[in-house]
């Protein structure tokens, strides 16, 4: 099992800037998929970003340029930096680790946090 705990939700004015933390917990094997998924409200969950224990990261192309995921894998922990905040950017975001071993597939879900961008 993997736990996952998000930090850094919050209220920001459009153009402010909020940085959002996800720390791992549990058994996470040594390759796997962190990244950061929104839901706004009456839509579904999207990808914003995607980063793999090795490897090219993955934006959404409403969030590049914007937002910048990063890791520490020292602490299994996943953040992302949202500058430019937009209205469009609120939701609730939510943390998920995907672990990878050959075919095997697990993933894991934080419980979210809410981001308001107001205009």
């Amino acid at each position: 099992q993997v736990q996952l705990v998000e930090s850094g939700g919050g209220l920001v004015q459009a153009g402010g800037s909020l940085r959002l933390s996800c720390a791992a917990a549990g058994s996470i094997f040594s390759i796997n998929r962190m990244g950061w998924y929104r839901q706004a409200p009456g839509k579904q969950r999207q990808l914003v970003a995607e980063m793999p224990s090795s490897g090219i990261t993955n934006y959404a192309d409403s969030v590049k340029g914007r937002f910048t995921i990063s890791r520490d894998n020292s602490k299994n922990t996943v953040y992302l930096q949202m500058n430019s905040l937009k209205p469009e950017d609120t939701g609730v975001y939510y943390c998920k680790l995907t672990n990878i071993r050959s075919a095997l597939y697990q993933s894991y879900w934080g419980q979210g946090t809410q981001v308001t961008v107001s205009s």
